[in-house]
Order: C-alpha cells, then structure tokens, then sequence
C-alpha cells in the first residue's frame, strides 16, 4: 500500500508540473530587424542566412535561430526581456564579424544588425528586350583582397529568387579586376512558361571566391 500511495504521489507531480508547463503563456513581442551596410538592407538568398539570438541568465542556454529573409530582414517572436544576437561565421556575403549585439526587448523592437560586404550590387535595371529581359549593372568592391567568382542573372515566376528558386538563369565568369570599373550586361531569354504569365521576376547574384552565400541584387516586376 505505501509503495503505491509513493508511485501515485509521484505521477500527480509529473501531471502537475506538465500541466504547469503547458499553462505558460507563450511569447507575444515582436523582433524584427535588417542586415545593413550604410543603413541599407542586404539582399541574401530566402532562408540562406541564420543569426542566433541568445537569452543569457537562465540555467540551460538555448538559442533562437532567426533567419534572414531575401531582403534582408528577419523577424522572431521572443518575450520581453535582455538577449545577445550573433553572427555566425562564415554564413553570409560579408566579413565575418562575431561580436554580440546586446538587444534589450522590451515591448515590440526593432534592432539592425550592421555587417561588411565583400561587395555591392548598384544601379540593377532589368528591361524586356524582344523575347529576353536584359539587365545592366555595376559591381563595386569594398573589400581590397575580395575576388569575385562570377555574376547569375535569374528569372523566376515568384518573388522569391536566389540560387534555388529560378527558372532561367546564366553566368558570367569573372574575366578580369579591370571588369569592376565598368558597368556589365547581361540577357536571358524568357521561357514559355513565363512569357504566357504576362511578367517575371528578375534579380543578379554576384558569388565572391572562397564564400559560400552570395550577395543579391533587389527583386524587380518586368512587365512582358
């Protein structure tokens, strides 16, 4: 008998505590925020780009993975409170930089997160040009010792467009430093499937030698 009255004494805890566990209200304030370089909002591939959000002073510490969306920014539901934010090395177009971030959260935030890219993607225009869509650039190095690998050009039949969501794509193979200086062309032809919908969605990668996410151009609406 005693044995017994122990073994339910003790599954009425195990009950208790689980219903205890489950009664926490769950976490209701907003994080949001950007990866930016001169206030300006990267451009990464969707998902390609963790950060890791950390809530010290607790007995286990766990992190938060936040991930970067093609724009550039993330966002995480958290409860209020002090967190330390960090970039994973080696995951993201730029420098790697793995200094934490104290973020204090309290109510709905927003934070940015600045990073230092290899390299910038400007003046990105796409145009219909016959049966293709053309687009014109200029790559500018920030970065001395930074190599480009080579510059994709995608289009894709939704906004979301990187190096795996596209339906058309084409490189160009870096030929030389002297390159940078001028502004570069490239055109793909619009596949059927795409031209029946009426428009497409464009964007220009550029991948630096020795790292593995590259660094994206602003997704545009080209009208067919």
């Amino acid at each position: 008998m005693k044995f017994r009255l122990i073994t339910f004494v003790m599954a009425m805890v195990v009950v208790l505590s689980g219903c205890e566990y489950d009664n926490h209200e769950p976490p209701k304030t907003m994080l949001t925020g950007k990866v930016v370089y001169q206030d300006e909002a990267i451009g990464v591939r969707s998902g390609g780009v963790q950060l890791e959000l950390w809530q010290p002073g607790y007995p286990v510490l766990q992190k938060i993975p936040v991930y970067v969306d093609q724009e550039g920014t993330f966002s995480a539901m958290v409860f209020d409170g002090n967190y330390k934010l960090t970039r994973l090395r080696g995951n993201g177009p730029w420098v790697d930089n793995t200094d934490t971030i104290d973020v204090q959260v309290k109510g709905n935030t927003i934070i940015e997160v600045p990073v230092q890219p290899f390299y910038l993607i400007e003046n990105a225009d796409f145009q219909k040009s016959g049966n293709a869509v053309t687009t014109t650039l200029n790559v500018e190095r920030l970065v001395p010792d930074a190599k480009i690998e080579r510059v994709t050009y995608y289009l894709a039949p939704t906004t979301i467009v990187d190096a795996n969501n596209f339906a058309a794509v084409t490189d160009i193979w870096w030929p030389s430093e002297e390159a940078i200086a001028a502004p570069m062309s490239l055109s793909l032809e619009v596949p059927p499937h795409l031209a029946n919908k009426g428009y497409v969605f464009a964007r220009v990668g550029v991948k630096i030698a020795g790292v593995a996410e590259m660094i994206y151009s602003p997704v545009e609406k080209v009208e067919l």
